[in-house]
């Protein structure tokens, strides 16, 4: 999994990104990507956000558990839960619509999930082509990192239709725990690359005294949606927590795991500022110096990404195909399966190359979809399940409090990135071929 918590990329603004939650792999990627406020406001708003995210997995978890002992199954997905949130509500208009439920959840988990499919087609877009186009500088040396002059080659569009047929091939492997294994690959060779990230930032940090320490108020709503956009993996929880052989344990790793991951988003954001200050580009890996051996970390960490890619694939997946599927004959079911894998694998590929302003499309479905399967949906399930059962006041208003808050930002933010899509501002912004994470 990787955060997002690379600072500014101009001084004026952040670099955004996705990042993930525990049990997506996405968070691996965004910690060499997430944005910060500034050194106060940044890594507090990380931490508070981290914090309401993973309480609200927790809320989504209790109230599955619920139905899973009520109806006597051995498990729900997420639309499952609140549909039957829906069905225990007080209210009789909401109980009569409950089925919309898995319908709205249904969606914004498909457009959160494709949107992080369209991000790692860009992430490994630029950092190939960046590696390519510096073959010929590169050196041994990796004190002096030198600006070397890069070789032209193929746009960084022509290098995301590269990836397309591996990565469809990929996505045809339908058993989460074969995906497991690559998984498993993804993490190890994401966490290598990381420790050799963290031993370049640490050595010789300039002077910091030059970098603005607060940013302006009026990104903070883009910051917004890229951060819950990393913190989002509420999509994941229980398919993960159902495929493990002890389910018990699943609260202590996800709470172990998220406070890893929330750790190492502001750390790597804050000392990748450090090092790179108004320099620093969509992504850390980037920033790496042209030599051999941070070449190789650039390459090793893509890896990781690439197979990451299926584990994002899958809720989308087990959403739309069984749809398509139960369509048509049974001898077609396969070919069908195969084909609507290859559709979807191509749309997101066609999305990262035709959106020029992938950065801002991040954000806004960070704001929008994001926010509502992360911090909206899950409190009000809370009341919704267990108000007939006697819910403290405290608890009421808690939940009340963490939906209005992200209602609050589902609604500034999306205007924000709308507004910067369709009218860009005039302060210059880095835009490449990773615009994803810039």
């Amino acid at each position: 999994m990787v955060p997002d918590l690379d600072p500014p990329v101009k001084r004026q603004h952040w670099h955004r990104t996705p990042g993930a939650a525990f049990g997506s792999e996405k968070c691996w990627h965004c910690i060499c990507c997430l944005p910060l406020l500034s050194f106060q406001m940044g890594p507090l708003s990380l931490l508070v956000i981290g914090i309401v995210a993973v309480h609200c997995m927790g809320i989504l978890v209790k109230c599955a558990h619920h139905f899973c002992r009520r109806m006597n199954k051995p498990f729900v997905d997420y639309g499952d839960t609140v549909m039957y949130g829906l069905e225990s509500s007080p209210s009789s208009w909401l109980r009569n619509h409950a089925h919309w439920g898995r319908h709205v959840v249904d969606f914004f988990l498909i457009v959160t999930q494709l949107g992080f499919c369209c991000v790692y087609f860009v992430f490994l877009a630029d950092n190939f082509k960046q590696v390519i186009e510096a073959a010929n500088g590169t050196t041994n040396d990796c004190h002096n990192n030198e600006t070397v002059v890069l070789t032209p080659t193929m746009d960084s569009r022509l290098y995301m239709l590269s990836f397309l047929p591996f990565l469809v091939l990929l996505v045809f492997i339908r058993n989460l725990r074969i995906l497991s294994i690559f998984s498993l690959l993804a993490n190890l060779s994401m966490l290598v690359s990381l420790i050799m990230i963290y031993q370049f930032i640490v050595q010789a940090i300039p002077n910091p005294s030059n970098l603005p320490l607060v940013a302006p108020w009026k990104t903070y709503p883009l910051f917004f949606g890229t951060a819950i956009f990393a913190f989002e993996g509420i999509g994941m929880v229980l398919p993960l927590e159902n495929k493990m052989k002890d389910p018990r344990k699943f609260p202590v790793i996800l709470y172990t795991g998220m406070a890893i991951v929330t750790t190492l988003y502001i750390s790597l954001g804050c000392l990748g500022y450090l090092q790179f200050g108004a320099k620093i580009q969509g992504s850390i890996t980037l920033n790496l110096p042209n030599c051999w051996l941070y070449q190789s970390v650039k390459l090793l960490y893509s890896i990781g990404i690439f197979f990451t890619y299926a584990i994002q694939f899958y809720v989308p997946a087990e959403i739309v195909i069984p749809f398509f599927v139960s369509q048509v004959p049974e001898h077609c079911e396969l070919v069908v399966d195969l084909f609507v894998r290859t559709v979807m694998v191509c749309l997101t590929c066609v999305l990262a190359i035709l959106i020029p302003r992938l950065d801002l499309v991040i954000s806004l479905v960070g704001s929008v979809s994001s926010s509502a399967l992360a911090l909206i949906i899950p409190p009000l399930l809370e009341i919704t399940t267990f108000y007939s059962e006697g819910l403290s006041p405290l608890t009421i208003a808690k939940d009340a409090l963490i939906s209005i808050l992200g209602f609050m930002g589902f609604v500034v933010g999306t205007y924000e990135a709308l507004y910067e899509l369709i009218q860009p501002s005039n302060i210059p912004i880095i835009v490449n071929a990773t615009s994803a994470f810039a």
